[in-house]
């Protein structure tokens, strides 16, 4: 039965943080890829799951996920296909309270536990003891972490913008996705180590954490006619830091990114009719892409069918970065 829990605001966690609460014993092997010294992978760090069918690699029953950006949009449409394929999902939101029914109306459907957290992702303690608290409420266990959360750029060329603006843009869609992965992370490599959950029962159905994060086929090209230089830039250092903490977690983690073109999502909808002209004229397949269309990406990475696919990005843009 539905019983939607209220949680403590972004301002309860105010406070700077210093360390990590996960114990962090000494690191085995599986956790420390790379040979001492020699810059070269230990072969066979990590293996390959024993199932071979498909459909039970996509099957994510049991598992926690976490969407962050997911009151409406892109991440309302990836906790559905998460909880679709039998995760429990937490979905993070800043300031759009729908998100409270959407998650009422996620369980009910999929007859899985989904709950609504309102969180500031800009905010490293917050971001932290929000995934703490919701790995000891849920089952004791993260297996999925979607980044979602992003702003655009609104204040045309960047000679003109403001750097309040600015700031605030990268803190959003760089920031976040770093203090997620971090928080993820500290999970995923204790539960590799000691093969337990949070209270201490052993882990069924674990592989590998999976982290996910939305980054922008703006991160690949100079899309136009908007001017959006932080955006850009922003979506870039996403792409590539998740290349690099793709490295750095191998062994107890995958980490990859989605790149979306044009979507018929809210995020866009201060663009003027024109513009919008503009972007179908540029693409090849003539169209903005609906927020569904993108579950297929996010459930293949956020799954085990995805075990030896990490450090990549997807383009899902309808062709537009082709030509």
């Amino acid at each position: 039965m539905f019983s939607l829990l209220t949680h403590r605001s972004p301002a309860a966690y105010s406070e700077p943080i210093a360390t990590h609460q996960i114990p962090s014993p000494m690191m085995a092997d599986v956790t420390a890829p790379l040979k001492d010294g020699t810059g070269s992978f230990k072969h066979y760090n990590t293996v390959a799951p024993k199932e071979e069918k498909v459909f039970p690699l996509f099957n994510n029953k049991g598992k926690t996920a976490i969407v962050t950006g997911a009151g409406a949009g892109i991440g309302l449409a990836v906790a559905q296909a998460l909880a679709e394929s039998g995760a429990n999902v937490a979905i993070w939101y800043h300031g759009n309270k729908k998100a409270l029914d959407r998650a009422k109306e996620i369980e009910e459907e999929y007859g899985i536990k989904c709950r609504a957290y309102q969180v500031d992702v800009t905010d490293q303690k917050h971001v932290k003891d929000v995934v703490d608290e919701i790995v000891a409420e849920f089952n004791g266990r993260l297996d999925i972490m979607v980044a979602n959360a992003g702003i655009p750029w609104t204040q045309g060329t960047f000679l003109d913008g403001g750097i309040d603006h600015y700031r605030k843009v990268m803190a959003t869609d760089m920031d976040g996705v770093y203090y997620c992965a971090y928080a993820a992370g500290q999970h995923w490599r204790r539960q590799k180590q000691e093969g337990t959950d949070l209270n201490g029962k052993k882990l069924e159905n674990f592989y590998s954490g999976s982290f996910i994060a939305t980054a922008s086929m703006s991160g690949h090209v100079v899309n136009i006619p908007q001017l959006q230089a932080a955006y850009n830039g922003a979506k870039a250092a996403v792409i590539h830091f998740v290349k690099s903490i793709a490295v750095e977690m191998v062994g107890f983690a995958r980490a990859n990114t989605i790149s979306p073109g044009y979507m018929a999502t809210e995020i866009s909808d201060f663009v003027p009719p024109e513009t919008k002209s503009i972007w179908r004229d540029k693409i090849p397949m003539g169209r903005e892409g609906e927020a569904h269309e993108l579950k297929g990406a996010y459930l293949y990475l956020a799954s085990d069918i995805s075990s030896y696919t990490t450090g990549t990005d997807i383009i899902v843009d309808g062709g537009y970065s082709l030509p």
